[in-house]
């Protein structure tokens, strides 16, 4: 479990296809405080850690299935490609966004980017199958991040991106036609699962 808070930007050092695909991503993590089989979420998708190593810098390695590149926006990455990286929630840490499970539900696409005061507010596409778990004052994880929503038209939603946030995650560098992981938020999920009982 994760929370949305993104704690370091990562950046891809090798791609290698093998059975799976597997990723070598540099960290500013500790890896001393890492251990084999923790989980890190890399862009929004939770990922288990097979190998770690400090040279030439820290990094770790992670194996990603076919499935889970079908599913996310994996299949985009390259050398040099920046992600947003959060190790897994413990017990007692602080809980600043959302519940994240880690566990991609689409891609959606930015289709509109402007400046609001230092802000920046961008419009996303949501997949059909999935726009009807978003809602304005909402909370959805992109690319791993906790946003709360601001308005939704149809398959389209609005997040306001403040200055820190830019900072921070990998958000800074966004612009239209991204493709961008999305999970929706799990209470709307059993939310509307309990409605089709009614």
């Amino acid at each position: 479990m994760f929370t949305g808070i993104i704690t370091d930007i990562g950046k891809v050092m090798q791609l290698e296809q093998r059975g799976d695909l597997r990723a070598r991503i540099g960290t500013g993590y500790d890896v001393d405080g890492i251990d084999l089989g923790a989980s890190i979420a890399c862009n929004g998708v939770c990922l288990t850690v097979i190998a770690l190593g400090r040279e030439p810098q820290n990094w770790f390695d992670v194996e990603i299935s076919a499935e889970t590149v079908g599913a996310t926006n994996v299949g985009g990455w390259s050398m040099g490609t920046q992600l947003n990286l959060e190790r897994a929630l413990k017990v007692g840490d602080e809980l600043g966004g959302h519940i994240v499970s880690g566990h991609v539900d689409g891609v959606a696409e930015i289709v509109g980017m402007r400046d609001d005061g230092d802000s920046t507010r961008v419009t996303f596409r949501a997949p059909q199958a999935l726009a009807r778990f978003i809602a304005p004052k909402g909370s959805v994880a992109l690319n791993g991040t906790s946003l709360t929503v601001n308005e939704v038209d149809g398959v389209d939603f609005g997040i306001n991106f403040i200055p820190h946030t830019k900072q921070a995650t990998t958000w800074g560098d966004a612009g239209i036609g991204d493709k961008i992981n999305l999970e929706i938020d799990t209470m709307a999920r059993y939310v509307a699962r309990l409605r089709e009982y009614d």
